[in-house]
């Protein structure tokens, strides 16, 4: 379906004006602020069950308008990409990851598209699933105790440790394990300084020492401190056919220059943050939902046991395993990782039959998306089978876009579904995870979507 012809998203004729999206009018000023601060996912998908599929915000010095629509989404990011650029929202990121492929735009995002792609090619990363089958042994040897003692732990930094010791190794060859806390301490304070740079309505300058200043520095400091040590045992040590070596060995076509170290370190960091976290988040949410339905723990128990028996998964496994993926494209549907994204309008636009003015942010609420019943029957349930091929075929593709879509679909989604379908069949053939009643589970929407106080279980044996 969603190659069919868009008819309702076009440039507009300027002989017949077009009205602007509806929309709460909020405060004056501050519009509606003050509603997003306080519940950003259950105001933002609330939104358009009131006023349509685009809907138009007010907020102190932006106009923003939500997209809810897939043909919609495909004409800003697909059809008019040109036209939308990422917006100015972006610049809170650019903070901490600098001008990696995540912020990067044009010209030099293209160039250094191009140069790392290779890397994530299938049979590349095919490559990569006996390192994670390894960390995930790992990972389970480390669980022994947590089974012997009964206490609970928090499975979304266990997740966010194993991932990021994945991303070590396939990524750039070095054993970052010793270093997993202080990153995944670092990413969570430096999401919440960007959260914050973007939609406070008085920014505070990063000179003044404030308490959140001094945290950002910090997390700063620890970032470039992590980065800076593997470029530096690189350069000490043998070398090695990863992406980190393909960086440093590329040459501009035109000026035959290498990338200055700023540049290794954006993409480093860029690489890093995307490579562990948004599939930790994943991880972590599914778990979170497996002890939530224990019918649908079950059966995939039940799959996994009749395809590998005690032996560890391979990449050959994962097609016979299709409730495995099933399982985890569903957590990705009620907690996608990346929760939304923005995009700015170069020039005026129409969407659905609305003006889209000159300027304004365009946002993509892939949360709110996610729960469109016109898509998503009951679209609260957990319910893998949704991905099975009889019910997914005549879904609309950009209805479900929990790496985005279009020229700037997430380069390592194949990365992480291998990498997150692999752990997930070592984890359930071993153990089955009991929620910690005691540590109550909230959402943490900051870059992406976090378990604010983790995920606190217990280990059950099969």
């Amino acid at each position: 379906l969603s190659a069919l012809p868009i008819s309702n998203c076009r440039v507009p004729d300027a002989r017949v004006p077009r009205p602007l999206p509806p929309g709460p009018k909020g405060l004056p000023f501050f519009g509606s602020l003050f509603e997003l601060l306080a519940d950003p996912l259950g105001f933002l998908t609330e939104r358009p069950r009131d006023y349509g599929d685009v809907v138009r915000f007010r907020f102190p010095r932006t106009t923003y308008i939500v997209v809810n629509d897939p043909d919609a989404i495909h004409h800003v990011i697909v059809d008019r990409a040109e036209n939308y650029p990422k917006s100015r929202q972006y610049d809170g990121l650019r903070l901490f990851l600098g001008n990696g492929l995540v912020t990067s735009e044009g010209a030099f995002w293209r160039r250094q598209r191009k140069l790392v792609q290779p890397a994530f090619h299938p049979k590349k990363i095919g490559a990569f699933a006996p390192a994670m089958v390894r960390a995930g042994e790992v990972l389970l040897a480390r669980w022994e105790d947590h089974a012997r003692s009964g206490r609970s732990f928090d499975v979304a930094d266990e997740m966010q440790r194993v991932t990021f010791q994945i991303a070590g190794e396939t990524l750039f060859s070095i054993n970052l394990d010793d270093s997993s806390q202080a990153m995944g301490k670092a990413m969570a304070i430096a999401q919440r300084y960007a959260n914050d740079y973007v939609t406070t309505p008085f920014r505070i300058p990063r000179s003044i020492p404030t308490r959140k200043n001094r945290e950002f520095d910090l997390a700063l400091r620890t970032l470039d401190g992590i980065v800076y040590r593997i470029l530096e045992e690189r350069r000490s040590g043998d070398a090695h056919d990863d992406l980190l070596s393909m960086l440093v060995r590329a040459r501009d076509e035109e000026t035959g220059e290498g990338m200055s170290a700023e540049q290794l370190r954006d993409e480093i960091v860029t690489l890093i943050s995307a490579g562990h976290e948004t599939t930790a988040n994943g991880l972590a949410w599914t778990f979170y939902l497996l002890a939530r339905n224990p019918d649908v723990d079950a059966r995939l128990a039940r799959e996994v046991r009749e395809v590998l028996g005690d032996r560890p998964p391979t990449l050959a496994d994962l097609p016979r395993m299709p409730y495995v993926r099933w399982t985890f494209e569903e957590a990705m549907r009620l907690y996608p990782p990346v929760w939304g994204f923005e995009r700015e309008a170069l020039e005026e636009d129409e969407i659905l039959g609305y003006r889209i003015p000159k300027g304004a942010s365009v946002g993509v609420l892939t949360y709110a998306l996610h729960r469109h019943p016109r898509f998503w029957p009951e679209p609260e349930t957990f319910d893998p089978e949704r991905f099975s091929p009889e019910r997914s075929e005549r879904r609309h593709r950009y209805a479900y876009l929990p790496f985005g879509g279009g020229p700037r679909i997430c380069i390592g989604n194949g990365f992480a579904l291998m990498e997150a379908q692999l752990l997930l069949a070592q984890i359930v053939q071993r153990y089955r995870l009991e929620l910690d009643r005691a540590h109550p589970v909230e959402i943490e929407p900051l870059i992406t979507l976090r378990p604010k106080h983790g995920i606190f279980t217990r280990l059950v044996a099969r």
